[in-house]
């Protein structure tokens, strides 16, 4: 099970509404082996003519992440990106995006096979009910949803 904060799944949902229909992409930190305790927005640095289904952190931008991190005591917990409704999205049988883990997702994933991986799917920018949900590798190395609780 992932804990999440309900404040910070409004500051993820807030940027990919920001984004959309472009991709947005953050990472989730906090003291290991506990629950995030913030957010970071990240811009994409993806090529612009496919940010709206993919997705690249600057590793410039990365870096300064992760220094920060290191002088709060924080490791990433969670990388987190957004679908929306465009062409090349993992989508669900009506057509609308899902969260799910696309192949390159899963290869991303595997850099870093003990961080969580959130993301979001918009069906438009104003969705009421953004899709948020939370994949990990399991034992076996296989990737599964884990419960996602928002509290």
């Amino acid at each position: 099970m992932f804990r999440l904060r309900a404040d910070l799944v409004e500051s993820i949902v807030a940027h990919a509404r920001r984004d959309y229909p472009r991709e947005a992409c953050g990472q989730l930190l906090g003291l290991e082996g506990a629950s995030p305790v913030r957010y970071v927005p990240m811009a994409n640095a993806d090529d612009p003519a496919v940010q709206a289904y993919s997705w690249r952190f600057d590793p410039t931008d990365q870096l300064k992440v992760h220094r920060q991190a290191l002088t709060r005591g924080e490791v990433s917990l969670a990388v987190v990106h957004s679908h929306s409704r465009v062409p090349l999205r993992p989508m669900t049988d009506s057509g609308l995006p899902e969260a799910y883990p696309s192949p390159k997702d899963i290869e991303f994933m595997a850099l870093q096979p003990d961080v969580h991986f959130v993301i979001v799917a918009l069906k438009r920018r104003d969705d009421a009910e953004p899709e948020v949900r939370s994949f990990c590798f399991d034992e076996t190395g296989e990737v599964v949803e884990d419960e996602l609780r928002v509290e």
